[in-house]
C-alpha cells in the first residue's frame, strides 16, 4: 500500500499574482494611514518662557530671552505674541491642531512686563463652511436673475423721473 504524501498548497501562476496584488495594495493602504506630525511658529522652551516676569523683565529682555515675537499687536506696539501649535495629519487629510499655546506679552508705556498671559486650544473654534457658498440672508437667485433682473425694473433714460429738476424740501 503506498504511503499518501501531504498535501501542500501551491498555488497556481495566476493566483500568486493576485496573492501579490493583494499584498502590494495593503502595503500601500496601510502605508497611506500613516500620521504626519507638523509643527508651526515659535518652538516653545517652557524654561525660557516661565522666566518671563512682570516688573523685572522689559522689552529688550524679552527679546534677548526668547527672539523675536511671532506678530506684534496691530493696534500697539505693547503687546507681542509668541505663536506655537502641533498639528498631526492622516494621509491626504486636513491637518488638525493638537496642542497650541499662544503666550502674550504686555507691557507699560516704559516698555516694562506688565503681565503674561498663557491660552491654549481652548480658545480656538472650529468653522464648518458650507462648500463653495457663504450663506446670507436675502433672496435666492439663480445666475439668470443676477444678469437679466433689472430689465424692466429700471425706467428708460430721461423718463419717469420728476420734471423741472430738484424736487426737494
Amino acid at each position: 500500500m503506498p504511503i499518501a504524501k501531504p498535501a501542500v498548497f501551491a498555488p497556481t501562476p495566476p493566483a500568486r499574482l493576485r496573492l501579490l496584488g493583494a499584498g502590494m495594495i495593503a502595503l500601500l493602504v496601510l502605508g497611506g494611514c500613516s500620521q504626519l506630525r507638523g509643527r508651526q511658529g515659535y518652538v516653545v522652551d517652557p524654561v525660557l518662557t516661565q522666566a518671563i516676569t512682570p516688573g523685572v523683565d522689559n522689552r529688550e529682555s524679552v527679546e534677548k530671552t526668547l527672539g523675536h515675537p511671532s506678530f506684534v499687536s496691530q493696534f500697539s506696539d505693547n503687546e507681542y505674541y509668541y505663536l506655537s501649535r502641533e498639528t498631526r495629519q492622516l494621509a491626504f487629510a486636513d491637518p488638525r491642531p493638537v496642542s497650541q499655546q499662544v503666550l502674550r506679552i504686555r507691557f507699560d508705556a516704559q516698555g516694562n512686563v506688565a503681565a503674561v498671559d498663557r491660552t491654549g486650544l481652548e480658545l480656538v473654534s472650529k468653522i464648518n463652511p458650507e462648500g463653495d457658498k457663504t450663506p446670507t440672508l436675502g433672496r435666492d437667485r439663480s445666475f439668470f436673475d443676477d444678469i437679466f433682473g433689472n430689465i424692466g425694473a429700471v425706467g428708460a433714460a430721461g423718463m419717469g423721473g420728476p420734471q423741472g429738476g430738484n424736487t426737494g424740501p
